[in-house]
């Protein structure tokens, strides 16, 4: 039986424009290919952390960076050749295994991207599994008030298939 990972790291945050400045921080430990789940409630400040990754790796400007809560992909970095392609996803409104798989998850995480699912709670222990030569980070994210946030970034726990 395994328990959960330690953080890496916790951030306390106390504004939206602060949330967006940590994205920028944390946003150079992403290297591709890397898969990053937010997990947190509704309204804990999944997108807007987003924001702040996405502009820090010089994929797009934080303000075109939108939730992708009804297009569930936006693709960003395709434009600047300096930067890694990102891909955003919001698995809110996914409702079982036969929609998550008619994303095509397992192409995106395939390409040397980052990929930051929000809602990385509906992917199930199958999808979390480490691709070759990429890892996993998980970044909980919890609401201590309606402008306080804190943020645990940890290494998943995967498991590699052995094909069998």
């Amino acid at each position: 039986m395994s328990s959960a990972p330690e953080p890496l790291v916790q951030y306390v945050t106390h504004s939206p424009e602060e949330t967006i400045d940590l994205g920028r921080k944390i946003a150079g430990q992403f290297n591709p290919p890397v898969l990053v789940l937010l997990l947190g409630d509704l309204g804990a400040g999944k997108t807007t952390l987003t924001k702040g990754i996405v502009e820090g790796l010089g994929a797009a400007a934080m303000a075109d960076v939108t939730s992708p809560t009804f297009t569930l992909i936006h693709e960003y970095g395709m434009a600047r050749k300096s930067s890694p392609r990102v891909y955003h996803i919001d698995l809110y409104r996914i409702e079982d295994a036969r929609d998550l798989m008619t994303l095509g998850l397992d192409d995106l995480l395939a390409e040397n991207a980052v990929v930051l699912i929000e809602w990385g709670e509906k992917l199930g222990s199958a999808m979390k599994r480490t691709f070759p030569g990429s890892r996993t980070v998980e970044i909980h994210i919890s609401s201590i008030s309606d402008t306080t946030r804190q943020f645990e970034l940890r290494e998943a726990l995967t498991e590699v298939s052995n094909g069998n």
